[in-house]
């Protein structure tokens, strides 16, 4: 059984019509994931990442390159986006990969990098050996599969590794690596990742280079006119007409309230309010399907005037603790307290 016949198996009797099972299938099959957006912000950052991709392949340099923004912003986009024009090529007894995706562990240590590595250049025998082994296995095949960029993606990982000291070992490591590979190298995470470079010296150095992502917000009138090219974008390839622009003042002004200016919410509202509308049968897409693709995807336990898309809304930021936005305290620990007043530090200043 597929799941749209477990779908139709359960749906009321007009849906299970022929017209209806198409359009549920439509709604429910509908996703702006592979939407790209080239705003602004999406526009810097590859350039910068490609900026350093050739002068480390001109000058057979390594560089490095940290890109930081919250949850939501972009940045996986970006990174796959880039590692997307650049794909590995099977050549003779080879695999040639030009630019290297690397997740970071969670909890990270030399031995669960080292692996993440080897599993990343494709190495069938990742889980074997020690860390040492490991590492000299990652420089062949480094070479062997020309690399020339590295990309780190989660980096956040690195801080919180479980003690200070395997904190210390983990971004040494990675300071070496880049040291000896002369590889350009693109850390992408969360806020705690500049935690992470700054404790180091010689890796702060490193990654002089560095870009923030931050949302979109409606107190800079360029940023919100951003925002709003970005709606015209997603609205050009949804599969229902909508009632009015999505990117109208006053429609824009909801959505960004909505997403905090984050477009992964602005995808997960409207592909909500697609799948509403799928099953209701309407021609357009309007407030309610809006304000039920913000209900089922965002936030469940919203009151009908809280929610920005009610006509009465009060449109206010949704930032207050139990609110979806609420930032809250976001840095933890490390180990223990004694961990994170090091870590603050920068290597070998106790």
């Amino acid at each position: 059984m597929s799941p749209l016949e477990i779908i139709n198996k359960y749906s009321t009797p007009g849906e299970k019509s022929e017209e209806g099972s198409v359009r549920m299938e439509m709604a429910t099959s509908f996703s702006l994931r592979k939407t790209l957006l080239t705003h602004q912000r999406f526009i810097k950052v590859i350039t910068h990442i490609a900026e350093l991709h050739l002068h480390s392949q001109s000058n057979a340099v390594g560089g490095g390159l940290l890109v930081t923004g919250p949850s939501g912003v972009g940045k996986t986009t970006i990174l796959q986006h880039y590692l997307e024009q650049f794909p590995r090529a099977r050549e003779q007894q080879k695999t040639r990969i030009p630019v290297l995706h690397v997740v970071t562990p969670s909890s990270p240590t030399v031995k669960s990098f080292t692996e993440a590595m080897l599993l990343a250049l494709g190495d069938p025998m990742a889980r074997r050996g020690s860390a040492e082994e490991k590492t000299f296995r990652i420089f062949q095949l480094l070479k062997a599969c020309e690399v020339e960029i590295l990309l780190i993606d989660e980096s956040q990982h690195f801080y919180y590794a479980h003690t200070i000291v395997e904190f210390r070992r983990v971004t040494d490591w990675l300071k070496n690596m880049i040291s000896i590979s002369e590889l350009a190298v693109v850390m992408f995470g969360l806020e705690e990742s500049e935690m992470v470079v700054f404790s180091n010296e010689q890796l702060a150095r490193r990654f002089s280079s560095r870009l923030h992502i931050s949302p979109f917000t409606l107190s800079d009138e360029e940023d919100f006119k951003e925002f709003r090219a970005a709606l015209k974008g997603l609205q050009e390839v949804l599969p229902i007409p909508v009632e009015e622009p999505l990117y109208g003042a006053n429609l824009a002004r909801r959505f960004l309230v909505a997403s905090n200016g984050l477009l992964d919410y602005v995808r997960k509202i409207l592909e909500g309010a697609v799948v509403v509308a799928g099953r209701a049968g309407l021609k357009h897409l309007d407030l309610m399907c809006y304000a039920a693709g913000f209900r089922n995807n965002v936030w469940p336990e919203i009151s009908d005037r809280q929610n920005p898309f009610h006509p009465e809304s009060s449109l206010r930021h949704l930032n207050r603790p139990g609110e979806p936005f609420y930032a809250g305290e976001k840095r933890n620990a490390i180990g223990s307290p004694l961990a994170r007043r090091n870590i603050q530090k920068p290597s070998g200043k106790e």
